[in-house]
């Protein structure tokens, strides 16, 4: 029988995600993560991107996080997130127009903009179209 770990993916909104996984994968804040059943207990903030809760060989759900913490405990892996969405449901055109907007706000040079607000609203609409592009290259 293969191990698995309990996951839940939570957002400020709502429970995204809670059952057993036999890996979990995570932009953590000083690269990817891989964690499986009976990993050693640690803490680390989460950059935007995706996260990926393989439940078996031949199924895995792919998430978007704006960023947040990840719990790993032997038994139990929680990521708090800002924001956490389920890949299939991003909005790619929403993601897109973000992305534009962002781009345009950094190309002012007036000064009038806050110049690290459009930056993280840029760095997030990127990993949104990164996430979506994933999931389309592996078929989900």
């Amino acid at each position: 029988m293969t191990m698995t770990v309990h996951v839940d993916i939570v957002s400020a909104e709502q429970e995204v995600f809670s059952g057993l996984a036999e890996m979990v994968f995570a932009p953590a804040e000083l690269g990817e993560v891989g964690i499986a059943p009976r990993h050693a207990p640690f803490l680390s903030k989460l950059k935007p991107g995706e996260v990926r809760v393989k439940v078996s060989d031949k199924e895995s759900f792919p998430f978007f996080i704006s960023g947040g913490i990840l719990e790993v405990q032997p038994h139990l892996v929680t990521i708090l997130a800002d924001t956490a969405i389920r890949a299939k449901d991003i909005d790619e055109a929403a993601a897109l127009e973000a992305k534009a907007r962002a781009e345009e706000s950094l190309a002012d040079k007036s000064g009038a903009i806050d110049y690290e607000a459009a930056h993280a609203q840029l760095i997030q609409a990127v990993m949104q179209l990164r996430t979506l592009e994933r999931l389309r290259k592996r078929g989900d």
